[in-house]
């Protein structure tokens, strides 16, 4: 097969990367000449004064701000389920392994929305604790944003941290034992040097989300007056007067700040960063905990399910089913019509749901195609060209979505005349492939990274050309990373916010739309409704997938 590299090379590889170029490379190219040119002349000084804005300098702050603070409550979350989750017997619970990500799978609009019913005045809290007076409206402060996104966003930092620590054997811990050293001892000394490589990589991946995360901010920082990066550059593109430049320069300044993240994180990791899994197995540490240590450490984790799974849906689930608000709840007030309105009685609510599950299985459908194709010749190409596609493919999984909804937006609104995509639903779709895409080929690259070379040049020696070798030898191996990134890509696309508030076009409404509108007029029932619907569809999705391809593997 790596014979015929030149012509994957000059027969595939340039126009993908011209397609990968138009979707993503020009939108990014977009943002920057909007930021730098005003009225078609450079002026970077009009850049500078746009972001010097004292409103503009205060939003850059809080949004520094506030990722270090997720980046650090996440961690102050992750740390001690990641050693109980490995060095201890809980490991063995691996029911757990499942639960802790139910926080980050949870749609952050929809968590934030069970947090506010849940805290606000006359809010369920105070329905079931009236003698707590107005203390669960405290919720309302930066320090319950930054809770809020942690909760979602520890899953990350915990899964990479679990799986640093697997590698590291007992060998070492037991060494350090020998001469002397104490369990705290241990753990500043061994332990925590050798995970901080894999840590620098999840507070990068935290980082990232916090500063370009929209649903939490759009709900909670709302209330309590703290504007982010994300808000503001909606609000500039979507909210009249529209000022597309202000929107290209903090955009432009949100890329930069990623990037310099992304750098940083290379560095930590390159410098930190050591070989620990060798040829031969190593032991695991267990240590056995004394009976206040469980009680200690199962009150932890249960504490930690309570509050990032439990009291969201609990309010979302509540609230759907309560028949009049101001009644709270009580015997009498709750009902099923909400649920019966949405699929019967609410034509803009299943229209919406058409709409979601219109886009979710074609942009999945196409992003796994496309996917497939760019991980195909990025696995055979052996030209500069492969590097180019691969950094170009992954781009969107690098910066924010709202910076990709923002350039697709402006770049096809100026060609409209051209191509009249823009305001139109298919604008949707060519963003979600966009922003998705990485998905599908991060996992079929996976899948041809277990593929032994030998079976193809087993296939290439009895005569199979090279595309009767992908069809029939290769392709079969990758259907499970294929539909793995097409079931994620549906998933996310099912119930993407950011991106379709930005591009929807008028009167079409996704259900992820349809709830922020129901949640921010007062049909709040009726928007926790959906919300559910929304939770149990895509969590039936994933579970009819997972079997399916189970079964296949029987």
């Amino acid at each position: 097969m790596k014979i015929h590299a030149k012509k994957w090379t000059y027969g595939a590889v340039i126009p993908i990367c011209l397609l990968l170029f138009i979707l993503t490379g020009i939108p990014i190219g977009v943002i920057f000449y909007r930021a730098l040119v005003y009225e078609g002349s450079l002026d970077v000084g009009q850049t500078i004064q746009t972001i010097m804005n004292p409103d503009n300098l205060q939003t850059i702050t809080n949004t520094l701000f506030l990722g270090i603070a997720v980046v650090i409550c996440s961690t102050v979350l992750a740390l001690p389920l990641a050693f109980l989750t490995v060095r201890t017997k809980i490991a063995e619970k691996k029911w757990l392994d499942i639960v802790l990500l139910i926080p980050f799978m949870t749609p952050p609009y929809i968590a934030s929305m069970g947090w506010i019913l849940f805290t606000q005045r006359r809010g369920l809290f105070q329905q079931m604790f009236p003698f707590t007076g107005d203390f669960s409206e405290n919720f309302f402060s930066f320090w319950g944003l930054v809770l809020t996104m942690s909760f979602h966003l520890f899953p990350f930092i915990l899964t990479i941290l679990k799986n640093a620590l697997l590698n590291i054997g007992a060998s070492l811990d037991e060494s350090a034992v020998i001469f002397g050293g104490g369990f705290f001892y241990r753990l500043r000394r061994v332990t925590l040097p050798l995970i901080t490589g894999n840590y620098a990589i999840g507070a990068l991946l935290v980082f990232v989300k916090a500063v370009s995360e929209y649903g939490t901010p759009a709900t909670i920082g709302q209330r309590i007056g703290f504007s982010v990066f994300v808000t503001a550059i909606h609000h500039h593109a979507t909210i009249a007067p529209i000022n597309f430049n202000a929107a290209a320069s903090l955009s432009s300044l949100l890329i930069f700040i990623c990037f310099c993240i992304w750098f940083i994180q290379n560095y930590v990791t390159a410098k930190k960063s050591y070989k620990l899994v060798e040829g031969k197995g190593t032991k695991r540490v267990v240590k056995k905990l004394a009976l206040h240590q469980k009680i200690a450490a199962w009150g932890y984790i249960i504490a930690l399910l309570v509050v990032a799974i439990g009291i969201p849906y609990f309010s979302v689930v509540m609230t759907s089913l309560i028949r009049l608000r101001g009644q709270g709840m009580v015997s009498g007030n709750f009902t099923l019509a909400h649920y019966s309105q949405l699929l019967t009685e609410n034509p803009r609510a299943l229209q919406a749901f058409k709409n979601s599950l219109f886009l979710a299985f074609f942009s999945a459908t196409i992003a796994a195609v496309l996917g497939t194709i760019c991980a195909s010749i990025i696995y055979f190409s052996q030209t500069k060209f492969r590097k180019v596609l691969h950094v170009m493919s992954l781009l969107p999984d690098m910066l924010p979505s709202i910076v990709f909804s923002i350039g697709i937006m402006i770049f096809w609104n100026s060609i409209f005349h051209i191509i009249p995509l823009y305001n139109h639903i298919g604008i949707m779709l060519l963003a979600y492939v966009t922003l998705f895409l990485p998905f599908s080929i991060q996992y079929v690259t996976s899948s041809y990274t277990q593929i032994a070379d030998s079976l193809i040049w087993a296939g290439s020696v009895f005569g199979g050309k090279p595309f009767y070798v992908f069809r029939r030898i290769i392709f079969p191996l990758l259907l499970r990373g294929i539909f793995v990134g097409w079931m994620m890509t549906f998933i996310i696309s099912f119930r993407e916010l950011v991106t379709a508030s930005i591009l929807s076009p008028p009167n079409t409404l996704v259900v992820s739309t349809f709830i922020m509108r129901e949640f921010e007029q007062g049909s709040v029932s009726v928007g926790m409704a959906m919300a559910v619907l929304t939770v149990l569809f895509t969590t039936g999705t994933l579970i009819v997938i997972n079997s399916f391809l189970r079964r296949e593997e029987v």
